[in-house]
């Protein structure tokens, strides 16, 4: 796969952490699960103007979007077919990132997708599709999307809440960090700060933590030599999990597989396995 990546320059970076254009990914499977993140993208089909989501739990049945979809923050696999990833372009929101973006509460986009013709209207979500296919190198896509953003920034945007951007760098930073150590710090009550949290990020603080967890497990094992044997109840532990039958428990929750198969089967992405 030809993948290329940018990150964009400021305001945008507060709201993006990174724009990407791929090509040519052909692989002899059909289906991969996509792990989740915590965070909320935006992702073009520029093979063609159809985008298969699959029910996680029979692949034989998917819901079909048009070709560019606002994908909001989940808290368990998705299924995607490798066929529409053939030539994508994308942006990855920060955790709180998208919301300024949406028109309505990333809540709502919690475990879901979204047309972007839904979110900005036929036209404009045509227009950028349209515009991203007659570009002719990844720098000329990622100079598209930028313009599409900064002209949407230049309306009036709700920036992040001073308190979600304190929390979700602490989450980040420790996951296993309770909602009353960072509510302690910033004055609002727990329901306040979980209500106001769920409509910037997505998810619910505890839920968000969970994943952040689940994606520490992750790059610790990428740290892990290739074939080496890797210690999991050393990376449990690491990773602040009670038990082996805690972190097992957990990772099935987010990933549907256990440990041992998620490294027999994943691809070059970190958050993609074969089906």
């Amino acid at each position: 796969m030809n993948f290329h990546h940018h990150i964009p320059s400021p305001p945008l970076s507060h709201f993006i952490s990174m724009m990407w254009f791929g090509d040519d990914y052909i692989v002899p499977h059909r289906l991969e699960r996509v792990l989740p993140t915590g965070d909320m993208a935006l992702i073009i089909n520029l093979w063609e103007d159809r985008t298969r989501v699959y029910n996680s739990d029979d692949p034989h049945k998917f819901d079909t979007f048009e070709g560019s979809i606002v994908v909001g923050a989940y808290s368990a696999f998705t299924v995607i077919d490798t066929d529409e990833q053939r030539a994508t372009a994308g942006v990855a929101f920060r955790p709180g990132g998208a919301f300024p973006f949406l028109g309505l509460p990333a809540g709502e986009l919690q475990d879901s997708n979204a047309s972007l013709s839904s979110l900005w209207g036929r036209q404009a979500a045509s227009d950028l599709r349209e515009q991203l296919l007659a570009a002719r190198s990844p720098e000329a896509k990622f100079k598209i999307l930028e313009y599409a953003f900064l002209q949407r920034i230049h309306a009036p945007l709700a920036p992040t809440h001073p308190a979600v951007a304190f929390a979700v760098e602490n989450f980040q930073h420790r996951p296993t960090r309770t909602i009353s150590s960072v509510t302690d710090q910033i004055g609002l009550s727990d329901r306040r700060f979980i209500q106001l949290f769920s409509q910037h990020v997505g998810l619910t603080p505890k839920l968000f933590c969970r994943v952040q967890r689940f994606q520490k497990v992750l790059r610790n094992i990428a740290r892990a030599a290739a074939g080496s044997v890797i210690d999991w109840p050393q990376i449990a532990l690491t990773c602040g999990y009670f038990d082996q039958a805690h972190f097992i428990h957990d990772f099935r929750a987010f990933s549907g597989i256990n440990p041992t198969t998620y490294v027999a089967n994943k691809t070059q992405f970190q958050n993609h396995v074969v089906l």
